[in-house]
């Protein structure tokens, strides 16, 4: 974050997008928890009484695509995404905070592209009124619960770009 969020009672963007992203992150945690439970309760259900939990791969999928979109906010704010600058290494700080400006421009532009199409999918699933096979949950679900997760990367990214232009 920019030095001027990071001061106390600091209320601007960069504290707002942190504490979302900090909020995703731990309800994408709590997705996985549960993910994780589910898949062990089926495995022992099915180990020990011959009954696992029917359609608990289909739960595990849609919570799994909603956890890994629920991360992503997180992730780019602490800059962890994977970089690869062997080629920038050796280039002046101020030449590579352009770079990483740049990066992260694209990525917004790139998940700005998945928000939509994941949204319009959605609308699509939706309208066609397909289910899982098992269990019979309606599939948009989880294309609409992935949607936050991107627009708040997209934010985020723009969010860093803006703090490496003025790095540059």
């Amino acid at each position: 974050m920019a030095k001027e969020d990071l001061e106390p009672g600091a209320r601007g963007a960069g504290w707002l997008l942190e504490k979302l992203a900090k909020l995703f992150a731990l309800a994408g945690g709590a997705i996985l928890v549960g993910v994780t439970a589910l898949s062990v309760a089926s495995i022992l259900g099915r180990w020990l009484a011959g009954k696992p939990i029917l359609g608990d791969f289909e739960l595990v999928q849609i919570g799994a695509a909603v956890a890994i979109a629920s991360f992503l906010p997180f992730t780019q704010l602490q800059r962890n995404n994977i970089i690869v600058d062997f080629f920038t290494a050796k280039l002046n700080p101020s030449l590579q905070a352009v770079l990483d400006a740049f990066g992260n421009l694209c990525l917004a532009g790139m998940l700005a592209l998945f928000a939509w199409r994941t949204t319009l999918g959605a609308a699509t699933v939706k309208a066609a009124g397909e289910t899982s096979m098992i269990i019979g949950v309606p599939l948009w679900y989880g294309y609409a619960l992935m949607v936050p997760g991107l627009v708040l990367t997209v934010l985020v990214a723009i969010r860093t770009a803006v703090q490496d232009w003025r790095r540059a």
